[in-house]
Parts: structure tokens; C-alpha cells; sequence
């Protein structure tokens, strides 16, 4: 399997960029192309989701980006190990009805030797909010 770097164990810059990647990826809102960062068997907790394997996340992420409209993410690294890092995050989106969400949540990683993320555990909450307070852009 080709690597996708950088690939472990990180230091502060591959995190970093690991991160930085990761946040790129989901703001493209492309599902596809964000399940090529995965292992094909990873394992995913998404709030009370178990979703197992690249074509699940695809499904899922589909699902996902219907419902959450106009969404943008910020993630920031809050630490690492090895293989492993953890992350905060928040997002926004609004739902059909226009009513705007911030989501904040904490996500554990663990990624394998030639840099896939093979296990991601998510938990998230949604606070709603009116579009003048958006933060993110």
C-alpha cells in the first residue's frame, strides 16, 4: 500500500500537518476523497455511530454533509503520541430550515505505519446558534 505521509511516529510539525490535512480534507466536503485518509477496515465512534470500514465512512459522510449544510470545520491538535493524537474541534452548519449549529467535540486517533488513520473516536455537541455568530468563515 502506497504511504500517505507524513506517517508515524509524528513530531510536532508532521502532527501538525497531519492535522492541518485532516481539516482540509472535511472542508472539502467531499466524501470520497476524505475516506482515501482511512484504513479499509478503520473503525469509527461518530457521536452514538459505529461505522466500520471505508465504504461505511463514505455513507456516512454523504448522510452527514445532507444534513449539515454550508459546513466548515476548524481542528486543533491537542496532543500526541507515536501513532496516536488527540484533537478538539468545532464546526458550523445550518440545518434545512436555516437554523444555524456550532458542534465542538474531541476526536482520538490512531493511525497505522504507512499513515492511515485506522481508528477515530468522535464526541460531539451541538449548540445552536444565529448566523451573525458564525466564527468561522
Amino acid at each position: 500500500m502506497e504511504k500517505r505521509y507524513p506517517v508515524p511516529p509524528f513530531n510536532m510539525e508532521t502532527a501538525l500537518q497531519k492535522v492541518q490535512a485532516a481539516e482540509d480534507a472535511w472542508n472539502t466536503r467531499d466524501p470520497e476523497r476524505v475516506a482515501l485518509a482511512y484504513t479499509i477496515d478503520t473503525e469509527w465512534r461518530n457521536r452514538t455511530e459505529f461505522i466500520n470500514g471505508r465504504d461505511e465512512v463514505v455513507a456516512f459522510l454523504k448522510r452527514k454533509w445532507v444534513k449539515e449544510l454550508d459546513y466548515k470545520l476548524k481542528k486543533e491538535l491537542w496532543g500526541f503520541r507515536e501513532n496516536r493524537m488527540a484533537v478538539r474541534f468545532e464546526y458550523e452548519w445550518h440545518d434545512e430550515s436555516g437554523q444555524w449549529y456550532r458542534s465542538y467535540g474531541n476526536e482520538l486517533w490512531e493511525f497505522d505505519e504507512d499513515g492511515y488513520m485506522q481508528k477515530r473516536f468522535a464526541s460531539i455537541n451541538d449548540l445552536p446558534i444565529n448566523e451573525n455568530e458564525k466564527k468561522l468563515k
